[in-house]
């Protein structure tokens, strides 16, 4: 399967004999699953499979799953308004009017909805079929506009990572260039105090210098980061979370870098590669 984002729209009809059911289903951006329903009460029992199809689908995301059906008109006149459903309706309305004193004007052509029609098995078998056809093709809908959406973030993500990578050249190809610095910075501070110093202890003193300021293994370590990261974004399974980790370390051994270096070109490359890993960071919480 392909990577998914969690954003996306899907929309899925179908149509009976009686009924025309529509599903329209939206997902976003959410740490673990979170499903919501908005329809009629006469889909309740079919609301638990649904569920069911969704967490077999996908692995996280927010979504809003909405379903409306209407009558079709051939079939309005073999309905009939259910008297009893109205009569409760009407007694309540009349209690909250005698309570509160306020006058409660009713709309007859209120009782057209659904809910005041009499219940009819086969019509609801045949409502619940074709609830769940559209399911279907909602889900299936949404799922290629998350996988549509999942492919525009990767492609995002590698131009920072690429971006991240020309800078990350950079500080490698100069990790060497800052030794004789250090070694002018250390003989030019002895000549301005005058101090004399052996050759010997002089090595030693650089040499300490060095081994404080040495990015060799945060380099090693960023080189590591980088191949894994390449191959999970060519990956086919859940990669938000580990995308995540993934970034957490390259920070790390970025900061670090930038702690060592005394180099201007170095910390100027840093910075760069602070910023496309925060980049990377926001753009991958959208990810599955």
């Amino acid at each position: 399967m392909a990577l998914q984002s969690m954003t996306g729209f899907g929309k899925g009809e179908a149509e009976g004999e009686k009924y025309k059911v529509s599903v329209e289903m939206k997902s976003v951006n959410h740490r673990f699953k979170d499903i919501r329903f908005k329809m009629g009460s006469l889909l309740n029992s079919i609301e638990l499979p649904m569920k069911k199809k969704i967490d077999q689908n996908f692995k996280r995301g927010s979504f809003d799953i909405f379903v409306n059906y209407k009558r079709k008109e051939k079939a309005q006149s073999s309905f009939e308004l259910d008297k009893e459903k109205i009569k409760a309706f009407l007694k309540d309305l009349k209690e909250c009017s005698d309570e509160t004193g306020v006058a409660i004007n009713v709309n007859p052509t209120g009782f057209l909805k659904n809910e005041f029609y009499l219940e009819d098995e086969d019509k609801e078998s045949e409502l619940h079929e074709l609830t769940l056809n559209a399911f279907e093709l909602a889900m299936a809908s949404l799922s290629s506009s998350r996988a549509e959406e999942g492919q525009k973030l990767v492609d995002t993500l590698k131009k920072h990572q690429e971006i991240y990578t020309e800078h990350y050249n950079k500080v490698a190809s100069l990790k060497d260039s800052y030794q004789d610095k250090v070694r002018e910075k250390l003989l030019s501070k002895f000549s301005q105090e005058n101090l004399q110093i052996e050759d010997q202890r002089f090595q030693q003193e650089v040499i300490y210098y060095l081994e404080k300021l040495d990015i060799d293994e945060e380099i090693n370590r960023i080189d590591i980061h980088l191949q894994k990261l390449n191959k999970t974004l060519d990956g086919k399974s859940e990669v938000g979370r580990q995308i995540d980790f993934m970034v957490q370390e390259l920070n790390r051994e970025t900061n670090t870098i930038g702690s060592k270096s005394a180099s201007t070109d170095i910390s100027e490359s840093v910075v760069q590669m602070k910023a496309q890993l925060e980049k990377i960071r926001e753009q991958a919480l959208n990810l599955e």
